[in-house]
């Protein structure tokens, strides 16, 4: 594919890595010089400076066919108006990132499709849905469904006591009467293994786990974890993430939510009638305490400091909090706040890059996701009619090594796929692949392998 990225902040920086490790032709624009030269020295990308509005500099960047335009500039009106100027160009997609929550309301989404936008993502909303999801599957770090919850995707931190330590995937395989979960990464320090039989869980290891439903309780056993039922939640900050996610729990939770800034306040009482607003500095860990920090189920630290949301959640934890999630938008930060003893770690910049990645993928894939903190992705494949994966067993067909199919759905069943197993047409598989790996799988999943 040839694509255009208008914007070299982290989130089109971001894209423009991951997508350079396949075969893509990647043009990115910005108009500050001093963003582009890093990229110029480390992506093999081709780089314009200049403004993603200027027609002279659109044309120039679109004047061979263009597959795919993304906005993902600093500023909303930019990239709304670069997206309809790219679409008028000849780009056959585009895609536009923007912070009104009022535009994806489906008459406005239709009214900006109608101008030639096929897509609008908004980061804040997608990080604030990550962070209601990870909540009511209290067990994992990381957490992702398929075909509606009959299978699903689980990150669990392995820790002292855990039952799977120093065990490996044969031995744990060995001891379960049917097969229903099984390992498909392991994260260990900063290296991401896709796991064969002999590989041992170690203690901090971060696992990857695959599951059906009937599969949960026993994966939760093994690895030593406990989903509780999040009632009471304290929400730190007072930004769109926060605002969202009380908006969306107020009515069945608890909720508390903590804000520095007194005008906000305000305007947050005017829209969350059931939560509790208090003003205050949540650095303060007196006020937290007063607050009834201790008593809490949850704590999400989603304020515009990366340092603040670490240490108030290394805070909570400390005080016996069961959960906590912190936004952390600081990408050096992110492995040290992980290795720290949080629970979750969210990015709003890794969940647009992995929501807007999709759009370049094989048309079979139906989900993706990047996983924070590694370069690995899980992806969700339509099997074809004809698609080479189909041709025999798994352990028969030099799958990529790089990758590793967890499981899929076969009509209404869920399976978890072995060496045994023989995908089939029609199944939609789970996928967890090293960027390495992305381009290799293309051919397993369609009929044209010429």
């Amino acid at each position: 594919m040839r694509i255009v990225i208008a914007g070299a902040g982290e989130v089109g920086t971001h894209l423009a890595k991951m997508l350079s490790q396949s075969e893509h032709e990647i043009i990115l624009i910005d108009s500050e010089g001093d963003r582009l030269k890093p990229i110029d020295a480390s992506i093999d990308v081709l780089t314009y400076e200049g403004s993603a509005t200027s027609l002279n500099m659109l044309r120039e960047a679109l004047k061979k066919n263009t597959d795919l335009f993304i906005a993902v500039a600093h500023y909303e009106d930019t990239n709304v108006s670069a997206a309809m100027l790219a679409k008028k160009l000849g780009a056959r997609k585009v895609i536009a990132r923007i912070d009104n929550m009022e535009y994806l309301e489906h008459e406005n989404r239709e009214f900006f499709k109608d101008m030639g936008i096929d897509n609008l993502i908004y980061p804040e909303l997608i990080a604030a849905k990550e962070v209601i999801s990870l909540l009511k599957e209290t067990g994992t770090t990381e957490f992702m469904d398929f075909a509606g919850g009959k299978l699903s995707l689980y990150a669990q931190k392995l820790e002292k006591g855990a039952p799977v330590l120093n065990r490996s995937l044969e031995e744990v395989a060995n001891t379960l009467g049917s097969i229903q979960y099984r390992a498909v990464a392991i994260k260990r320090h900063d290296r991401t293994i896709i796991p064969r039989g002999k590989e041992e869980f170690k203690d901090g290891d971060l696992a990857y786990v695959v599951s059906t439903r009937e599969g949960i309780q026993d994966m939760m056993k093994f690895s030593g974890k406990r989903n509780i039922e999040a009632r009471s939640i304290m929400i730190l900050g007072g930004s769109r993430i926060g605002r969202h996610v009380a908006l969306n729990l107020q009515h069945d939770c608890q909720v508390k939510l903590i804000e520095i800034d007194h005008e906000k306040c305000q305007t947050l009482a005017e829209t969350l009638e059931e939560t509790l607003i208090i003003n205050g500095d949540g650095r303060n860990g007196d006020l937290l305490a007063e607050e009834g920090l201790m008593h809490m189920d949850a704590f999400v630290a989603v304020t515009g400091n990366s340092e603040t949301n670490i240490l108030s959640c290394l805070m909570a934890k400390k005080i016996g909090v069961m959960r906590t999630i912190a936004e952390v938008e600081n990408m050096e930060y992110i492995n040290l706040a992980e290795n720290s003893g949080i629970d979750t770690i969210i990015n709003k910049k890794i969940a647009t890059a992995s929501r807007i990645f999709r759009h370049t993928m094989n048309p079979n894939v139906t989900q993706v996701k990047m996983m924070t903190g590694t370069d690995a992705e899980v992806l969700e494949f339509f099997v074809s009619e004809g698609a080479r994966i189909t041709e025999g067993p798994l352990r028969l067909i030099d799958f990529p090594k790089d990758a590793i199919v967890g499981g899929g759905i076969r009509g209404e069943q869920a399976f978890i796929a072995t060496g045994d197993t023989h995908i089939r047409f029609g199944d939609k598989v789970v996928v967890f692949a090293l960027p390495s790996a992305f381009d290799k799988l293309n051919k397993f999943f369609t009929s044209d392998r010429k």
